[in-house]
């Protein structure tokens, strides 16, 4: 078996059809039917990614999110009937990867694995550095000038991609599709939201102009000149 990846959904007809689906494609599995055992079984931290459901018995997937990210950094990607703009949003927001509603096609669900599993793959180990700022993508780190910056998740993987393309202008839409992981639907102000929060760390607290804006455009980290 390939890759492992923890199922947890209380549904077993859904979690089985998952299981059969994903052992097919080669992945090995492994099934909590509820928020308690899902959240005992992710803290082991032996899965490569973890497909939860919202609505679960005993602990909702949303505490179970909460506390899977406060030590780890495992993909996950929500699974739920709820197909709102704010759902979609609060579970993102909440440090998931990706987002799925219910029913859902087998080959898209296939597709968002392969690409959250590519996003946390570590074998881009080659530091990226801009400014005097040094970001190590396999042990998701950021150093100023030798100093450690804490970043959220969502803060390292918005730099990240901003660094990667330094001297490209990105727009707000390119940056939530390829940071935030699904079709944004409504305002792109989250993207404005987290450059400022990265500006706060980085740019105010050493005197350096990182993250530069393009008026009507979006963002770009430019060449050093």
């Amino acid at each position: 078996m390939g890759r492992k990846i923890l199922i947890v959904e209380d549904e077993q007809k859904i979690a089985r059809f998952i299981e059969m689906e994903l052992n097919y494609e080669g992945y090995a599995t492994e099934k909590a039917a509820d928020g308690r055992t899902g959240l005992e079984l992710a803290e082991t931290g032996g899965f490569d990614l973890i497909l939860l459901d919202l609505m679960l018995p005993g602990m909702s997937g949303m505490e179970v999110l909460r506390r899977i990210r406060r030590s780890f950094d495992v993909p996950v990607i929500v699974l739920t009937a709820r197909d709102s703009t704010m759902d979609k949003v609060s579970g993102l927001d909440g440090g998931a990867d990706d987002y799925i509603t219910k029913p859902f096609a087998t080959e898209e669900l296939l597709a968002r694995i392969r690409s959250a599993l590519r996003k946390s793959s570590p074998a881009e180990s080659e530091q990226l550095s801009a400014f005097g700022v040094v970001l190590d993508p396999a042990r998701r780190k950021v150093t100023v000038n030798g100093n450690s910056v804490p970043l959220t998740k969502r803060e390292f993987d918005l730099l990240c991609y901003l660094m990667k393309n330094k001297g490209v202008v990105l727009s707000r839409e390119v940056l939530l599709e390829n940071v935030w992981g699904y079709e944004y639907e409504g305002e792109t102000n989250a993207v404005d939201v987290f450059v400022r929060f990265l500006r706060s760390k980085i740019d105010d607290v050493y005197g350096i102009r990182l993250i530069s804006t393009v008026r009507g455009v979006g963002y770009v980290i430019k060449d050093e000149e």
